[in-house]
This record gives structure tokens, C-alpha cells and sequence, in this order.
């Protein structure tokens, strides 16, 4: 055990028996991330959630009373933010967590085990919430083959596939935030959320890993399903 260039003990896990040198830089990356250590003692399920608080604190896109739909809430770390910023612990707004994976209950989130990639998916959150949402957001990553072109266009289509869908549930005025990776958005996704939404554009938080390349892109001002019909 050594110490970092910030003088924190750095943790050094060893190789052998089955473990792999990905899933040893892994856990060591794991063991080391002050934000990881920060969550436990907060109580996030995970150490996304300072990224959506440090976004939110910057944007200021969650309010009181809104309707939020997380796309694939699980652990759960958005929706904790989420619940507390728009105040469904209060009974003040709506949380729904959706995740094709199950989530242990959170206070202040509804969570519905489905796949947003359904058909009938928006139809159903609509009856869930009553209406439409303000805000969906996404913190999903597609499942990576290490092939560097396959796996971005797995991530743009998994983007492209939640802007679809936000477009479906959102009401005028709206927000959509997803992760991206590399360049961010595609110039095709880019051009489609312009013609979508007032604002648009990247956004990095810094609880973001540093070796990381994900970014987020941030649409805001949804213009509501009348006006892209006009369009």
C-alpha cells in the first residue's frame, strides 16, 4: 500500500488464482475512488449520483414537483438525487425508475422492472404517472466487445433509442440528459435533439472519472409533439 500523488493510501490489488487483469484494475480503481468511499458514507447506492447532483447543481434542470423518469435506474443513485431534488420524499413530485434488471425499493421512487425499448413501454409509464414526465434521464452504458467502432455504435444507438423515447413521454418544456461517450452525440443525434428541443449541448461533470471519455449531452426547452409535427 502506497500513497498518491494527493497523499491518499493507494490500494494495490494482486493478480493471481482466476482473477482477471481487467477485473483486478477494476476493483482496484473500485478501491481507491474517493468518490465510491463517499457514496457509502452518504448512503447513495452508487457514485453516479454526485454526477447527476454536480449537473443539477450547475443546470438546474430538477425541481420541485416534477415528474422524473430514470432509464436504467438500477442501483438506483439518479433516482436518490432525483426523489430528493424534485421532492417526492415529500410527496411533492414523481420518481420512476425503470431497469430491465430489478432495484431494491428506494424512498420516493416507483419502480417499474420493463424495458424502455418496448412499444408499449410509453403508454404504460403515462398511465403509471398520469400524464407526462419533465425530465427523462439516462446514465446507461451499452454492454462493450472491446471493439472500439461496434461499441459506438452500440452507445449511440442505446442514446438514440432514449431520445426517441423522452420525445414519447415528455411534456413541452421538457429535459433530456444521457451519457455518451468518446466525441459525445453523433452529428445525426445532435441534429434530430436541435430540432427537438430549444438548447442542447455537452456537458462533463467532474465526479466523472478523469481516464474516462463519457460526457453527457443535455437537451433542454422540449418542443413538445405538435410543434416536431409541424416540423
Amino acid at each position: 500500500m502506497a500513497k498518491d500523488t494527493t497523499g491518499r493510501l493507494h490500494v494495490t490489488v494482486k493478480t493471481g488464482g482466476k482473477r482477471k487483469l481487467s477485473s483486478k484494475l477494476w476493483l482496484e480503481r473500485q478501491l481507491n475512488d474517493p468518490y465510491v468511499a463517499q457514496a457509502k458514507r452518504d448512503g447513495f447506492r452508487s457514485r453516479a449520483a454526485y454526477k447527476l447532483q454536480e449537473m443539477d447543481d450547475k443546470h438546474r434542470f430538477l425541481k420541485r414537483g416534477q415528474v422524473v423518469v430514470d432509464l436504467g435506474a438500477a442501483p438506483g443513485g439518479w433516482s436518490q438525487i432525483a426523489a430528493k431534488r424534485v421532492g417526492s420524499l415529500e410527496g411533492k413530485g414523481k420518481v420512476i425508475g425503470i431497469d430491465l434488471l430489478d432495484m431494491p425499493e428506494l424512498p420516493g421512487v416507483t419502480f417499474a422492472q420493463m424495458d424502455f425499448l418496448d412499444d408499449k413501454a410509453p403508454d404504460k409509464l403515462r398511465a403509471m404517472i398520469g400524464g407526462g414526465a419533465d425530465v427523462v434521464m439516462s446514465d446507461m452504458a451499452a454492454n462493450t466487445t472491446g471493439h472500439r467502432k461496434t461499441d459506438q455504435l452500440r452507445i449511440i444507438g442505446l442514446v438514440e433509442s432514449a431520445a426517441a423515447f423522452a420525445c414519447e413521454i415528455l411534456n413541452p418544456g421538457g429535459t433530456f440528459l444521457a451519457k455518451v461517450f468518446q466525441g459525445g452525440a453523433d452529428a445525426e443525434l445532435l441534429a434530430q435533439l436541435k430540432r427537438d428541443f430549444t438548447t442542447v449541448k455537452h456537458v462533463k461533470p467532474a465526479a466523472s472519472r478523469q481516464d474516462s471519455s463519457e460526457r453527457y449531452v443535455m437537451a433542454t426547452g422540449f418542443r413538445g409533439a405538435n410543434d416536431m409535427q409541424r416540423d
